[in-house]
C-alpha cells in the first residue's frame, strides 16, 4: 500500500482526511479522531538506514499504535519495523512501499484506531 491508497482507505473507512501539521515537512501528515483529536496514524518520509534497513534511499512509513505485546508479534513480518518518531514500545512502523501486505496495513491501522478511540 502506498500513501495515496492509505489516504483513500482512511477517508472511506473513518471519514478522516490527513492533517499536514509541519510546514517544513509537507510530505508528513497525521490521521486523528474527530472526537478526541488523538492520533491513530502518522505518515513520515525517512531514510531507510535510520529504520535499520539495509537498502539506501528514502521511504514512507506509517506509525500505528499497537501496544507492547501485539506490536512485538508483528515485528519481523515483511514491512514491519520499529516506529519512527513515536514511542517504540507502543507504536510500530509499517513501510508504505508495498513490502507490507495491504491487509496487514489495514489491520494495524484498524487496531490503532480502536486503541486511540477513548
Amino acid at each position: 500500500m502506498n500513501p495515496a491508497a492509505l489516504v483513500d482507505y482512511v477517508r472511506e473507512t473513518y471519514g478522516v482526511s490527513p492533517e499536514h501539521l509541519w510546514a517544513d515537512y509537507p510530505e508528513a501528515f497525521v490521521f486523528r479522531h474527530r472526537s478526541n483529536r488523538k492520533w491513530f496514524g502518522v505518515v513520515l518520509e525517512t531514510d531507510r538506514k535510520s529504520l535499520g534497513l539495509p537498502e539506501a534511499g528514502r521511504t514512507f512509513l506509517l506509525d500505528v499504535k499497537t501496544g507492547p505485546i501485539l506490536g512485538g508479534s508483528y515485528l519481523g513480518q515483511p514491512g514491519i519495523v520499529r516506529a519512527w518518531h513515536m514511542n517504540k514500545t507502543h507504536w510500530l512502523g509499517v513501510l508504505l512501499d508495498g513490502t507490507a501486505p495491504a491487509q496487514t496495513v489495514r489491520e494495524l491501522l484498524d487496531l490503532s484506531f480502536s486503541l486511540t478511540d477513548g
